[in-house]
């Protein structure tokens, strides 16, 4: 029997063409689910990704075949610090999209909110608040302008990550008294989320740099023997069309670009970082002091790095009515001491 060729076409989809850089380290959230619940509720969060570990619970998915069985999973531990609600932003519907229909900010607002932008020196929160009131008739989304609190976890920075996030469920009177009420003040995942919630995660990836095409596009390489390059391609394509496709695998950016995955679960929402921390703490990272949060399997980017989290869009048909079973937690090194 002859030497069977290896073939490697080009991997990757091309629906994320062109792969450059993301314009910021902070992901961007397009879309806000519409839910359907009786109290009005924030529908998302930003967290900060500690590292993994492993956990062994309770499978608690009746169609799988080790249901009732304990079983080990993969865990992603976020560090959840507590978020501050800055401002409460109103949005209209026009011919033109959404419009900005006011804003109202909060009464002295923290020092950190400088490193992001220059602070007005009054702000008049009464009058906005009313002028938000008077067209809540027009008023189609309701979201509120929030910041990370990085000094209350282990990422070493001071500036913080400023979001938008919009409230859903209830009516839009009760929405606003909701934002009324929470402006100022703390929110905190266990608020939001609960355990056993499946998640839509958006994140940056870690950033390779420039890349050939063997590892940006998995193609094969060419024999050893080959003229010029061994791990370039072996065609840039046929005469006609005379001239590159763009699906020709070619050297370029790899990694550091926006990516959302859908319907990660919450296995455990905690507040105490030493019941998730490491013997040593986390590579690259260190000690998860506060609140935390177990996603389970892997989530986008390297450690320190801003994970935000959304209400799922799409979540799953059958979902577990018990929160899951969490029986133990790894804390080996992840160094090997």
């Amino acid at each position: 029997m002859g030497h069977r060729k290896h073939h490697a076409p080009r991997h990757g989809s091309l629906a994320y063409l062109p792969r450059k850089r993301a314009k910021r380290l902070s992901a961007r959230i397009r879309y806000w689910p519409k839910i359907e619940v009786a109290t009005p509720k924030l529908l998302g969060f930003v967290s900060y990704k500690a590292g993994m570990t492993h956990v062994f619970t309770i499978e608690d998915r009746k169609r799988s075949p080790n249901y009732g069985k304990e079983v080990i999973r993969s865990v992603t531990v976020l560090e959840t610090p507590s978020m501050l609600i800055c401002a409460i932003r109103a949005y209209a519907e026009t011919p033109y999209g959404l419009c900005t229909l006011g804003e109202a900010w909060m009464k002295d607002p923290p020092g950190e909110l400088e490193r992001i932008f220059t602070c007005p020196e009054n702000f008049s929160q009464e009058e906005n608040i009313k002028k938000i009131e008077e067209n809540l008739d027009k008023l189609v989304k309701l979201r509120v302008i929030a910041i990370t609190q990085p000094k209350q976890s282990s990422v070493p920075k001071k500036k913080p990550e400023i979001t938008e996030i919009e409230i859903g469920g209830a009516t839009t009177q009760q929405q606003f008294d909701f934002a009324k009420n929470i402006l100022g003040k703390t929110v905190t995942p266990a608020e939001i989320f609960k355990e056993g919630q499946y998640v839509d995660v958006a994140a940056v990836s870690t950033g390779k740099g420039f890349q050939g095409p063997v590892k940006r596009w998995r193609v094969t390489k060419l024999q050893h023997k080959g003229r010029k390059t061994k791990r370039g391609i072996a065609t840039l394509g046929p005469w006609n069309p005379h001239h590159v496709m763009y699906s020709i695998p070619r050297a370029g950016q790899m990694g550091c670009h926006q990516r959302t995955e859908y319907n990660k679960r919450i296995l455990k929402i905690g507040t105490d970082g030493k019941e998730v921390t490491p013997k040593g703490g986390f590579t690259r990272y260190g000690l998860v002091s506060g609140a935390y949060m177990l996603l389970e399997g892997s989530v986008a980017g390297p450690e320190k790095r801003s994970i935000k989290l959304r209400h799922s869009v799409r979540p799953p048909r059958q979902t577990a009515e018990e929160p899951p079973q969490v029986t133990q937690i790894s804390l080996d090194s992840p160094q090997g001491k």
